[in-house]
């Protein structure tokens, strides 16, 4: 028997490299880490998402509301002889009675949803102020002018209490 050892040189004396097992399993578990963290990354975002969509935002109960109340507004509408006018008592509700206080007491803030309230108006005809689906626009729009004029806070609904077309 000889006793031959095993080189790992190559036909011209050179040592061969040692199997890569070591580096190409690292890079396995490396990548099925990442692949996992993503996928439960995903399955998070898209149940909180969910979530989100199960569990709507409670509206606060009317006794939890507040109320912003201004003078009536009496606006030209835009019907062509110029001679129809709209007088409207306009009311806002707000979140809470807190927050109707705040925006009844700030000058700034009733002053800038005045003028959006009134620049609202004053785009309006008799004939689609006349039936309750323009009715219902113009309280749409109102609602989304005013939050913008306070500073996004939420407007819950617009009533009101006086609405007169003349002719």
């Amino acid at each position: 028997m000889s006793d031959a050892v095993e080189t790992n040189e190559g036909a011209e004396g050179e040592v061969a490299a040692p199997p890569r097992k070591k580096k190409s399993k690292r890079l396995f578990i490396v990548i099925a880490v990442v692949v996992l963290l993503g996928g439960g990354a995903g399955a998070w975002w898209m149940l909180r998402g969910r979530a989100a969509e199960a569990a709507p935002e409670r509206k606060p109960a009317a006794h939890e509301r507040g109320l912003v109340k201004f003078d009536p507004f009496v606006v030209n509408l835009t019907d062509g002889d110029g001679s129809r006018y709209l007088r409207v008592a306009v009311q806002i509700v707000v979140a809470s009675e807190e927050e109707g206080k705040h925006i009844s007491e700030s000058e700034v803030l009733q002053m800038q949803a005045r003028s959006a309230i009134l620049e609202v108006l004053s785009q309006q005809s008799s004939t689609a102020l006349l039936s309750a689906e323009g009715k219902a626009a113009l309280r749409k729009t109102i609602a989304e002018k005013v939050a913008g004029a306070f500073d996004g806070r939420e407007v819950i609904d617009v009533l009101f209490s006086e609405f007169v077309v003349q002719y």
